[in-house]
């Protein structure tokens, strides 16, 4: 089911989230030394294509082909390389702590899977790796500038905290913010926010 949904996001004329990356991920990457990225749920490779032109070693991955399609054809414009693998998260498989930085923007899970989910993608994470998240928040809800559109899909300060607080530094911040990311990212959004350290 989600598959075929984002098969056909996807295979929409043009990028359906621009083809720029997102700002918060771009701000924050740039305070890191360039090293491997692992990008989960990454789409038309928009944020892995501008870390790959920085330096960074990337591995991306989603369950559409469709994503993959565009996100290759994006790189090969711009002249680079992006692993990028065609999974859900539960059939990724990499070496434990061989990531540099993990980023997580837009990428949703529900509440019966989210914390065991979030909790193998941290282990992949090297010591004193980085956790980049932007996410939608509950308070997402109703609104038409992006996001899933069940409460059961949406995040609170209180579950990501539950998922990543071990991290050192953990730093959580929930904000309106505009979103101007293509046609399904527009308008006046909530969303949450974390910077962590493993």
């Amino acid at each position: 089911m989600a598959k075929a949904f984002w098969d056909q996001r996807y295979a929409e004329d043009g990028f359906v989230y621009g083809p720029h990356p997102n700002l918060f991920f771009c701000k924050e990457l740039g305070k890191l030394k360039p090293g491997r990225l692992l990008l989960p749920g990454e789409g038309e490779g928009r944020n892995a294509v501008y870390a790959a032109r920085r330096g960074w070693e990337v591995v991306a991955f989603d369950q559409s082909s469709e994503g993959q399609r565009k996100a290759l054809a994006l790189a090969a414009q711009k002249q680079l390389s992006i692993e990028y693998l065609v999974c859900g998260v539960d059939a990724f498989e990499a070496e434990p702590e061989s990531f540099d930085c993990l980023a997580l923007i837009f990428v949703h899970f529900p509440s019966v899977e989210r914390k065991g989910i979030h909790q193998k993608l941290i282990s992949y994470l090297k010591p004193e790796g980085t956790l980049i998240m932007e996410v939608f928040s509950k308070e997402q809800l109703g609104r038409k500038s992006g996001g899933p559109q069940h409460r059961d899909m949406l995040y609170s300060e209180e579950e990501l905290m539950e998922d990543f607080g071990l991290l050192k530094s953990a730093k959580i911040l929930h904000l309106e913010t505009e979103l101007t990311e293509g046609r399904y990212h527009e308008g006046l959004a909530s969303v949450i926010r974390l910077i962590g350290k493993k």
